[in-house]
């Protein structure tokens, strides 16, 4: 069940965090994983770890907000399974601060990764899984592209609703070609750049579960997305989130 092997799976932004837990969970069951960053040691570092679990791995690095970059390394592969986690603010980190205080060129970057990164990754795999008639496209999405929130990260909350309204118009358009694309709205997740203890507890403690959640959390969704045994299920939002509450 949920069996990978012979399926070429992309992970965007997965050289470290949620990301790099993705990519080992999709080896773990059979992929084939490229395993993407900014950065490329970030990528290879991921990869070799996948290698030496006994995962088939490697690591490319590439903007998926630079379009013609992304067409050119991805439309000559044949991915069957394409997972958009690169996120937050792509290289700059976002600056949390109320809409009415930022300056217009603050909006850019987390609109850029989350949307339009989605956008061009996406344009440049599914000719190819449509003639081959399997592809999976997953969207890492947040809650915050579901409700809204008074923590300063509008923008990225436009980014990321934006995605999500996107992969439902292409679960439509592609459902009968045997391509699905789904989200993943996330809860508070563990951040590699956060170390401020106070802050990780203080976050932890709205969360139900009393945790924020790792890439061990969603990686088993993600393979249930991608698998045969998840080919009816396309167009929808699956909430991760240890039980806070989003609509």
């Amino acid at each position: 069940m949920f069996d990978l092997t012979g399926r070429l799976a992309l992970v965007t932004g997965a050289g470290q965090g949620i990301g790099a837990g993705i990519a080992k969970h999709l080896a773990n069951q059979g992929a084939k994983v490229v395993v993407n960053d900014i950065v490329l040691d970030r990528a290879e570092e991921t990869a070799e770890g996948i290698r030496s679990a006994g995962g088939d791995a490697e690591g490319l690095a590439f903007d998926v907000t630079e379009r013609e970059q992304v067409c050119e390394v991805l439309t000559p592969r044949g991915f069957d399974i394409v997972v958009n986690n690169a996120g937050n603010a792509g290289a700059r980190m976002m600056q949390p601060r109320p809409f009415r205080e930022m300056d217009p060129e603050q909006w850019a970057p987390p609109i850029d990764v989350n949307l339009h990164g989605v956008m061009n990754t996406t344009h440049a795999v599914l000719s190819g899984m449509c003639e081959r008639r399997f592809g999976r496209l997953i969207t890492i999405s947040s809650g915050a592209g579901i409700v809204g929130l008074g923590i300063g990260v509008a923008p990225y909350a436009a980014g990321k609703g934006g995605a999500i309204s996107f992969m439902r118009h292409m679960a439509i358009e592609n459902a009968s070609l045997g391509v699905t694309a789904n989200s993943v709205a996330l809860g508070l997740m563990e951040m590699t750049e956060v170390h401020d203890e106070a802050l990780v507890a203080k976050l932890a403690s709205t969360v139900p579960i009393g945790r924020l959640g790792t890439g061990d959390d969603l990686g088993p969704a993600i393979v249930w997305l991608a698998s045969n045994e998840a080919a009816w299920v396309t167009g929808q939002t699956i909430q991760v989130n240890g039980g806070s509450v989003t609509s």
